[in-house]
């Protein structure tokens, strides 16, 4: 096996890959082991004199999937990815893992397999918090609206009947009165879109929701800033919402808007295709891949540290004047599809947040909307 940067680079390519947090790890088909980092000595508890005298099955169990995704990125030279995988034996204990495993194509029936730390899936869990969170949003949305929106409008009424015979200065009272209710109507509307009623889903083209974002971003909160498309134009159609979508990135381009300074701001929306990721969707127990990756980065100023935990949780803003509920909604709505939302720092400047979705499939829609409207029924159901 050759390691290597080039001619003319002095670069020790064992001391970078020691340098990695990951767990890398380079075995054949069988799952002997040629080539172990330091990260991989602290996850298998042994040195890498042994490990590499070793075969993983020594390690992980033979049944594990571990050999089934070592074997199909062989077989097909390609990278696939598991996540929030559980490998457990005597020897390393129990830990979950995101695996990632690509062929080597200089090397004959090689694969490299990399052990990361739970990022997506601790993401996950975060996402899964911020939607119980949301819910408890939607209860607290659906007492307000039985025991606000009644008597509200009770006192919208009785100030539109005061307005008809009162003078002018009076006007100026009843029309405040029947303002503040509206108000506090809409606000208790906004809150009652975080219901988890089922969600109907049908196949989407992701790139025609993008274009209808940019035209309302372009003709209204992002009139003098650049947008920047990066499209791949032979995607496959989202299994999706189209409004909800559109809400979702709507939400998202606003924020990096007022994020970015209005005279050099920047706002790149672009689209991938990524093979291998695969997590469970929402409302079934079926695993899909999820290759479809939307991105929206801007140029501002970045995501401040303190806020990164509770991003995603109701009523947590940096706005003075914000609600907080628009990444709140924009992690359920993506929850709901079954998908991922991340965000990063740009290196250059600002916060790029990144969507994981999966393709439109018949069998898979159907599977999907049957235990979504089950699972649904159970729950409202006394």
């Amino acid at each position: 096996m050759r390691l290597g940067f080039g001619k003319g680079h002095n670069v020790d390519p064992a001391g970078v890959l020691n340098a990695i947090a990951s767990a890398v790890v380079v075995a054949d088909r069988d799952g002997k082991i040629r080539f172990v980092n330091q990260a991989t000595e602290q996850l298998f508890n042994a040195s890498a004199g042994v490990l590499c005298r070793s075969n993983l099955k020594d390690f992980i169990p033979g049944d594990s999937p571990v050999f089934s995704l070592i074997a199909q990125a062989i077989d097909e030279a390609t990278l696939v990815a598991d996540h929030d995988l559980l490998i457990e034996s005597p020897k390393i204990g129990r830990h979950a893992v995101n695996l990632t495993v690509g062929s080597m194509p200089d090397e004959n029936g090689s694969a490299v397999l990399t052990f990361e730390p739970r990022s997506i899936a601790q993401k996950i869990d975060n996402q899964l918090l911020s939607r119980n969170s949301a819910r408890s949003v939607s209860a607290m949305a659906a007492i307000l609206a039985h025991e606000i929106k009644n008597p509200l409008s009770g006192i919208r009424g009785a100030a539109q009947l005061l307005e008809q015979t009162a003078n002018e200065d009076d006007r100026v009272l009843t029309r405040l009165i029947c303002d503040e209710a509206d108000r506090i109507v809409n606000l208790v509307d906004r809150m009652e879109i975080f219901s988890d009623k089922p969600l109907e889903r049908g196949a989407v083209n992701i790139h025609t929701v993008l274009e209808h974002v940019r035209r309302l971003a372009e003709n209204g909160f992002g009139q003098n800033l650049h947008f920047e498309e990066i499209y791949d134009p032979s995607l496959p159609p989202v299994y999706g919402n189209r409004d909800q979508l559109i809400q979702v990135f709507l939400n998202l381009i606003k924020n990096a808007a007022e994020a970015v300074n209005s005279d050099d701001g920047l706002i790149t929306i672009s689209t991938r295709y990524q093979h291998g990721i695969r997590l469970a969707v929402a409302g079934g127990d079926t695993r899909v891949h999820l290759p479809l990756v939307v991105s929206v980065r801007d140029n501002g100023s970045g995501i401040p540290p303190d806020m990164r935990e509770s991003l995603f949780d109701p009523f947590v803003t940096t706005k003075p004047t914000g609600t907080g509920l628009g990444l709140a909604l924009v992690a359920k709505i993506i929850s709901d599809h079954g998908g991922v939302i991340e965000v990063k720092d740009v290196p250059t400047g600002g916060a790029e947040f990144q969507i994981m979705l999966p393709i439109y499939h018949r069998t898979l829609a159907e599977n999907v909307q049957d235990n979504q409207k089950d699972s649904w029924i159970k729950e409202h159901t006394l």
